[in-house]
């Protein structure tokens, strides 16, 4: 829900409202904070030895109604650490820190950052980070609090040097922040609203920004033969899609890439069913197909010179009578076949049938799939880094990059011929899980029987999609983590 309204304008009085200040850590303000508001800078070295504020990166002082400047109900100073550290600054943070300060309310931020090189980009970040931080899924909530501003926005506005410089800066992460926080209300939804059409008919919004749209509904995946996908579902009395997003924003004639994204809108497990403890999280079981979506709204939003596929499957994992029963063999779309000895194993069935159509349609010069797909992969490594398993160590060290660049971190993990023994299967070409050993790591074998030489990509982001850890960026239970992560990549490594 966007719940912020930023805007970037030419230095100014300010006309009530939170007035926000930065400090390094000799409590300094800059050149024109002091130029402007002389005052404030004193008020700042008196105060803070009592508040124990020393100025580092992303800490604050919050200081009632000074008398200069007027008109101003608060004095809110935010720490910009030593000056040797700025160029490795996490700005993202510092927004997220301002914007925690004034929800619900007007602010007026002096955009004085002495010692920075390229000064809108560093705004431009502070903005993406106050974006995302501001975000909040209130939607089936009658009650509102009733300090909460009228309209329920936040109003932001950085009083800079150079306006315009700023607003080009801050356009694609406009974007970005929409496509964040579209993921995030997906996966916030609840499973009775957030239904396999339903989620589908979402995607076909992307269509207002160029992106084409085709939704299959389960008389063409029956057609197209994805019938590991199909058995996913058979136990819901929704019936199961897949929606492929492109944007053709490259060369015509240029290889597109492309993210596929698991989109089980609830897993109960099906006939091997889950504790009932927490099992309401299992909504969230569609973030990464939620992340796909929001990455092509982001790449459409800005007008991405790429060419790009997002494909995700959309299922509904239950326990009725026509449910697949462990022991029943599937045969995939590849041909290969599988013994399904957990229903609670279902999400790489579904991707294996989503990632060998996509491949063979569309011959992308890479995939890369996300999904919520292993307890295992939290086990391993919590919930700060999301498990990443690849083919291409090119292809690897870019999404390790990336991730480095974003905050949302990967960290790789092994593949090897050794973990195949434990998914061979006496009935068929395979089984779909392993067992309680290397769990995550031999899901990922089980994918890359379904990928023939393209450079690929798994995610497990089940410690990071949903029930995400609080950060200064992100409040939300579904994070909308894998967005940034991606845009990245594509911005830096596969734009014409």
């Amino acid at each position: 829900m966007d719940s912020i309204k930023i805007e970037f304008g030419a230095f100014e009085e300010p006309q009530g409202g939170d007035l926000v200040v930065f400090v390094g850590d000799d409590l300094s303000v800059g050149p024109v904070t002091q130029e402007r508001f002389g005052a404030v800078g004193e008020l700042v070295r008196r105060a803070a030895p009592s508040e124990r504020f020393k100025g580092k990166a992303a800490s604050t002082l919050v200081l009632p109604a000074p008398e200069r400047p007027e008109k101003v109900d608060r004095l809110i100073v935010v720490g910009l650490g030593a000056a040797a550290d700025r160029a490795g600054q996490d700005w993202r943070k510092i927004g997220g820190t301002i914007a925690g300060k004034v929800l619900g309310r007007n602010a007026l931020v002096i955009g004085d950052l002495p010692g920075i090189d390229n000064p809108a980009d560093a705004l431009a970040e502070i903005a993406l980070g106050a974006r995302l931080r501001a975000y909040k899924f209130d939607t089936y909530k009658t009650k509102k609090k009733d300090d909460a501003d009228p309209e329920g926005a936040t109003r932001i506005t950085f009083a800079v040097a150079e306006p315009a410089a700023c607003r080009r800066a801050d356009r694609r992460r406009a974007g970005l922040a929409e496509g964040v926080n579209l993921a995030r209300d997906l996966v916030n939804e609840p499973p009775n609203v957030l239904f396999p059409a339903e989620f589908a008919r979402r995607t076909e919004a992307l269509s207002k920004l160029g992106v084409e749209v085709e939704i299959l509904d389960e008389e063409d995946l029956r057609r197209i033969g994805m019938r590991a996908l199909l058995a996913v579902g058979q136990g819901s009395g929704h019936g199961s899609r897949v929606a492929i997003m492109r944007w053709n924003g490259g060369e015509a004639d240029a290889a597109p890439v492309a993210f596929i994204g698991k989109g089980v809108c609830f897993d109960s497990g099906g006939i091997s069913i889950k504790p009932s403890g927490g099992m309401e999280d299992m909504k969230g079981d569609m973030a990464g197909a939620a992340a796909v979506v929001g990455l092509m709204h982001a790449l459409a939003s800005r007008k991405a010179k790429a060419n790009v596929i997002g494909a995700i499957g959309i299922t509904e994992n239950m326990p009725d009578g026509n449910a697949q029963r462990p022991g029943d063999i599937i045969r995939t779309l590849s041909g290969q076949t599988v013994e399904m000895v957990n229903s609670d194993a279902e999400g790489r069935l579904l991707l294996a049938d989503v990632l060998w159509y996509v491949q063979d349609r569309y011959r992308p010069r890479l995939m890369v799939d996300l999904a919520t797909l292993t307890g295992a992969i939290i086990v391993a490594l919590a919930q700060e880094h999301a498990g990443l398993f690849s083919n291409n160590d090119e292809l690897a060290e870019r999404l390790a990059a990336a991730g480095r660049a974003t905050g949302e971190k990967v960290w790789r993990m092994p593949l090897a011929p050794e973990y195949d023994k434990l998914i061979d299967s006496r009935f068929a070409d395979m089984k779909n899980t392993g067992g309680r050993h290397g769990g995550s790591i031999t899901a990922a074998q089980f994918l890359q029987r379904y990928v023939k030489d393209t450079p690929w990509a798994h995610l497990d982001i089940a410690g990071t999609g949903m029930n995400a850890p609080q950060t200064d960026t992100n409040k939300s239970w579904g994070s909308g983590w894998g967005v940034r992560l991606l845009d990245e990549l594509v911005r830096t490594h596969y734009e014409s």
